[in-house]
């Protein structure tokens, strides 16, 4: 019983831990000289990342996504409808993190692409 839980705490770390550099925070390695602007077109390519969500319609459909397939998997593998529930909670928990985890990566992605726009070698 300890594994089933497990599973539904993992996500929810995953998701956590995901977040304390990356996403709208993120801070790109430049390569090379920087101007003397740096850091306000860094906090500016930041607030821009920052204005994309986190959730929305997607992380929804997602979880949606992972509840029915992680229902549906218990069900034919243990041909009973015992765990059905625990396994659409478990499901619904990864399909919305993982959702989460791909927007915050989004995030990164938009604070480099505006970096490099702004003129600076953006190498991670």
């Amino acid at each position: 019983m300890p594994n089933r839980k497990l599973f539904l705490i993992v996500p929810a770390i995953l998701v956590a831990g995901a977040c304390t550099n990356t996403g709208a925070n993120y801070q790109p390695i430049i390569d090379g000289p920087v101007s003397p602007n740096y850091n306000v077109d860094l906090q500016q390519c930041q607030q821009l990342a920052a204005s994309q969500a986190s959730v929305d319609g997607s992380t929804a459909g997602n979880a949606a996504i992972g509840a029915a397939g992680a229902a549906a998997v218990t069900g034919i593998v243990q041909d009973s409808s015992d765990n059905l529930g625990r396994a659409a909670v478990a499901g619904a928990l990864v399909g919305a993190g993982a959702d989460v985890i791909n927007k915050n990566q989004n995030k990164e992605v938009i604070v480099r692409n505006c970096m490099r726009g702004r003129g600076y070698n953006v190498v991670g």
